[in-house]
């Protein structure tokens, strides 16, 4: 009997200390969105077969982001890998490196005019964040575009 209750009791203050580490920010206190701009700097493209794109090849992105309704100036940067599929299909991840933490996307990704990928994580005020990532393309040269976060907690 007392083995028993030991046990529960282990298996109770496991459950507890589990729950408290991976519930969401205490920061952020319900859903929200998150509306930036997007500015490519750094394209780079790693061709490891025939000349043309396919499986394995891989494109490195870097973007500072911007809000003017903030501030004039960059407030954070984006990178992005995406490892090709397939001719135009590829794999991404990323990180958002905001000024009170970071926000971890993956996904499948076809266009870049139009996209959306999965909110996976985070860090600081955006830890254990979940959500969706949209991106639309705004112009061409230089490449902006709009990304808005629809994040849950």
């Amino acid at each position: 009997m007392r083995k028993l209750l030991l046990l529960s009791g282990a298996l109770i203050g496991f459950a507890l200390i589990t729950g408290s580490v991976t519930q969401g920010s205490p920061s952020l206190r319900g859903p929200g969105t998150i509306r930036l701009t997007a500015q490519d700097y750094s394209v780079s493209f790693v061709n490891r077969g025939p000349s043309s794109r396919g499986a394995g090849d891989v494109v490195l992105i870097r973007q500072l982001l911007f809000n003017k309704a903030i501030r004039k100036t960059a407030l954070g940067h984006t990178d992005l890998v995406c490892t090709y599929t397939g001719p135009q299909a590829r794999q991404c991840s990323g990180t958002y490196w905001l000024p009170r933490g970071k926000i971890v996307v993956a996904g499948s990704l076809r266009y870049r005019d139009l996209f959306e990928l999965a909110v996976i994580g985070g860090t600081d005020l955006y830890d254990n964040v979940r959500g969706t990532l949209t991106a639309t393309k705004l112009t061409r040269k230089p490449r902006r575009e709009i990304v808005l976060f629809r994040l849950v907690v």
